[in-house]
């Protein structure tokens, strides 16, 4: 991916090598949390305590180390990645008419504070959508490779990236609301349905930032899309339950399975049509 030289976001707040509060969770406790969210239906965001302190930020944390060159680059891959989101973002809501209000994107090890309560690493990258932030440990890019089987290219990364900040779009737009009142309606299963739809859209918004990127910047490299493919495919709900526990649950799918991943990215790479996000909450849910 081509990312050098691009726009470099501003909101993008780096809390690694803090000391701060709480008990780390890493290694392969990272990954059974990550795994068994996906595996028996339940939201990564309920893993997050509540009641720790309110307002986002490092807690009283202090410096506590220099962050080594691989993170420093890191850094400024996030940055370049969450400048070019702004700038196609902001593309898209002004032709819509709308003002688009970019997230924070926070780095961190260990745990954090945040509006939706302090989360452990285990959690893997999510949006709050309280505090209108995204949160990532870029050590999940790690178990993602070596334990999940995605890909270790760039532009793999830059999906994950974009796919939680196609949540903030979604936060902006309503539709992250229309799912949550469902949650309060609706049994397990049955809600489980409308996770599904709202990941997939989350998907889709990932392909059509990725379009509109692509004209813009011209950031996409042979063998970068075939990349994000191999990661949408390696965390569908059917395939992690398969390597899990040998079955499936469908009822309990709560991101959609690798082929519906793979098809939503790849339909909104293809077209870049904005107008059509509305889809995945209109279709059978069958024909997702």
């Amino acid at each position: 991916m081509r990312w050098r030289g691009g726009p470099h976001s501003g909101n993008v707040e780096d809390r690694r090598g803090m000391r701060g509060r709480g008990v780390a969770i890493g290694g392969g406790g990272l990954l059974l949390i990550i795994i068994l969210s996906l595996v028996f239906g339940v939201d990564p965001q309920q893993f997050l305590v509540q009641g720790q302190g309110g307002a986002p930020g490092p807690g009283g944390a202090v410096q506590e180390r220099e962050l080594t060159p691989q993170e420093r680059q890191q850094r400024e891959f996030v940055e370049a990645v969450v400048g070019f989101t702004e700038a196609v973002w902001d593309e898209q809501f002004r032709r819509a008419g709308e003002r688009y209000e970019k997230p924070r994107v926070v780095l961190f090890e260990q745990a954090v504070d945040t509006r939706c309560g302090r989360a452990p690493s285990a959690v893997g990258p999510f949006y709050c959508p309280a505090d209108e932030t995204v949160y990532l440990d870029p050590t999940f890019f790690d178990e993602l490779q070596n334990k999940l089987g995605g890909s270790k290219g760039e532009f793999s990364q830059a999906y994950v990236i974009a796919h939680e900040v196609g949540h903030h779009v979604q936060n902006l737009l309503g539709y992250s609301e229309l799912v949550n009142s469902k949650r309060r309606t609706l049994p397990p299963s049955e809600f489980n349905k409308w996770s599904v739809r709202l990941e997939l859209q989350a998907d889709y918004l990932a392909g059509v930032w990725a379009h509109h990127g692509q004209r813009k910047f011209n950031f996409i490299e042979p063998g970068d899309v075939r990349s994000a493919i191999t990661t949408a495919n390696a965390i569908g709900d059917d395939r992690l339950q398969r390597r899990s526990r040998g079955f499936t649950s469908p009822e309990n799918y709560t991101h959609g399975t690798s082929e519906q991943r793979m098809k939503w990215f790849t339909l909104g790479l293809e077209t870049g049509d904005l107008d059509r996000i509305g889809e995945l909450f209109e279709l059978p849910y069958q024909q997702l």
